[in-house]
């Protein structure tokens, strides 16, 4: 029997690098799309670089799309690649607006057309919550985005719900909370945190700065998500799913726990920053994953303590190396 091909999009991402190992591991082909772009970085993918199909395509041009699901025919696609960076999204709203919106569209509509047999995953956010209507949230929660990054992927979300229902496509979105990883992008928190924790210990950086120190999230371990994802596609009907901990910490209690995985006091070299401060802050994120327990036999892991060690222990040895 011939292997099931996976098609990820942002490949080159968090999320993208963890899920082409998993899928790897599962026998799958996996082909990722990489834009062509001034700095490709393939740093989170060189250990597999050997074994993964690595082409040319663009969630802004619909032709390349169509050009590379006609040339791939994969079974499932994972749709990964967006404007991640909440801050970004108000410095450029248009761009995230037409990558993380638009571009579903365009993904969704290229697989209609090519073959609609495709399984897709759409990465939809909690940010999505934003303003949360309550407390934990679930997959019948109200949205009410408070970023342009939130909006953006409130749309992408609802039109993965709507070409499900309007044309049978098998599309899931997962709704997914904080994950973290030492993968993670240089500019989040929790990666920042965790930077300047080892570089403090080590003499290198004397202070850290940061916006709300009470804002708080449900933060899990990036490859217990990645697996999730997978779930979804492996189900007999398509669904949306929240993938969360349960959990929620602030990021006063992040940094608290990552200086004190050096031996240091936090409180010693972090400084808050009111330019950090976002103009519309989400104060309170908490995921509830039953229904992914339940139906999909998935929840999260890694302890919040053990994603902290994680992070900080990485970035001293990057420092060591």
């Amino acid at each position: 029997m011939a292997a099931k091909r996976a098609l990820i999009t942002g490949i080159t991402g968090q999320d993208g690098s963890y899920l082409a190992e998993f899928l790897l591991e599962q026998g799958y082909e996996v082909v990722g799309m990489v834009r062509r772009t001034s700095t490709l970085n393939f740093q989170r993918i060189e250990q597999i670089q050997d074994r993964l199909t690595l082409l040319s395509g663009d969630l802004a041009d619909q032709i390349s799309l169509l050009r590379l699901l006609d040339e791939v025919r994969p079974h499932e696609v994972y749709n990964l690649a967006a404007q991640s960076f909440v801050p970004t999204s108000w410095q450029q709203p248009v761009l995230t607006g037409d990558v993380s919106g638009l571009g579903v569209t365009r993904l969704l509509d290229a697989v209609r057309q090519v073959d609609p047999t495709i399984r897709v995953y759409q990465a939809s956010s909690s940010e999505m919550f934003g303003k949360v209507q309550e407390v934990p949230q679930r997959e019948t929660t109200p949205f009410y985005p408070r970023s342009p990054y939130g909006v953006a992927k409130l749309y992408g979300h609802w039109i993965t719900v709507n070409y499900r229902e309007s044309y049978g496509l098998f599309a899931c979105s997962g709704i997914c909370f904080n994950h973290e990883s030492p993968r993670r992008g240089q500019e989040f928190v929790t990666k920042k945190i965790a930077r300047a924790a080892a570089r403090i210990c080590r003499g290198l950086e004397s202070e850290l700065r940061l916006g709300s120190l009470e804002a708080r999230r449900d933060w899990g371990y990036a490859p217990d998500y990645v697996r999730g994802m997978w779930l979804m596609l492996q189900q007999e009907q398509p669904a949306d799913y929240v993938l969360a901990t349960g959990e929620t910490h602030s990021v006063e209690e992040f940094a608290a726990a990552a200086f004190a995985k050096v031996g240091l006091d936090w409180r010693d070299y972090v400084v808050q920053d009111p330019r950090l401060v976002r103009p519309a802050e989400v104060d309170l994120l908490v995921g509830d994953a039953s229904k992914a327990r339940r139906e999909l036999g998935w929840q999260a892991e890694t302890s919040f303590d053990e994603l902290v060690r994680l992070m900080v222990a990485a970035e001293l040895d990057a420092l060591d190396a």
